[in-house]
């Protein structure tokens, strides 16, 4: 019993030790976003600007760790960038089964994002579930996933086309290369206004789907053993009103962005 007794304290000071190297060897946390998913992020020069970078960097201010938002290209290469550990973090992501094989959810989401179906205005068509979207053309951002259950949905039953952004998804909606575009809700009307086409698309009423969004930590970054306090940070900070104010925050600050320069 004495054995078995000293074995697990000496387990549990070894896990103790590894947990606290881990944090020790987190220096400095890169993070990185989703360059077109206004107010949620957006690219802001070199950096990712807007309501997850804020939440994110507000929490590493609390640790007392050093954290940059980072812009690394589209967000396939943001992906790409913590796939191969050359960013610790990506925030404003869904979950599905793949990304869970190189990223460390944070939990829980931090925002539930309403995904549609914007159409051309004029061309509505019958609508009321997902169902409805078979046997037309679709397009939608390069790299985005919708969960697991609905990315499978796509690729069996759908005909979806990728563009290399949602600015370039649009024109092939009101082009009318496709019928319809999948994006989110805000971002979308966010891109329509900036490219000047808010009034030229719609979006379908329901929604497709609700996703949750997450902040997540490359399982290749020694900063992954802060997930727990991060979890414990976005818990208390999407609920005491903290990050609905970073958010409008955010809105105000891509609306002043999108400006002429006088």
């Amino acid at each position: 019993m004495k054995r078995l007794l000293c074995l697990s304290v000496f387990v549990a000071l070894a896990l103790t030790g590894n947990a606290a190297f881990a944090v020790d060897d987190c220096a400095k946390i890169t993070a990185t976003g989703h360059p077109q998913y206004p107010a949620i992020a957006f690219k802001d020069g070199d950096a990712i600007a807007g309501a997850a970078p804020a939440l994110v960097e507000a929490i590493a201010k609390a640790l007392k760790i050093p954290l940059e938002s980072k812009f690394m290209g589209t967000w396939d290469d943001a992906q790409a960038a913590t796939r191969e550990g050359k960013a610790d973090m990506i925030f404003g992501i869904y979950y599905n089964d793949e990304r869970a094989t190189y990223l460390d959810y944070v939990q829980p989401a931090f925002i539930f994002d309403p995904v549609v179906v914007f159409v051309a205005k004029g061309k509505k068509f019958p609508f009321s579930g997902q169902d409805d979207l078979i046997g037309k053309k679709g397009v939608t951002n390069q790299g985005e996933s919708y969960g697991t259950e609905f990315d499978a949905f796509i690729k069996d039953k759908l005909t979806v086309a990728r563009a290399d952004g949602i600015d370039d998804a649009l024109q092939d909606l009101v082009s009318g290369k496709a019928d319809y575009m999948i994006a989110g809700y805000y971002p979308g009307l966010a891109e329509a206004a900036k490219a000047g086409l808010k009034d030229k698309v719609e979006a379908l009423d329901p929604a497709l789907l609700s996703a949750e969004m997450f902040v997540a930590f490359s399982k290749k970054s020694p900063c992954r053993s802060l997930a727990p306090q991060f979890g414990e940070a976005i818990a208390a900070m999407t609920t005491d009103g903290r990050f609905s104010q970073m958010l409008t925050d955010a809105e105000i600050a891509w609306e002043n962005a999108q400006q002429p320069k006088k």
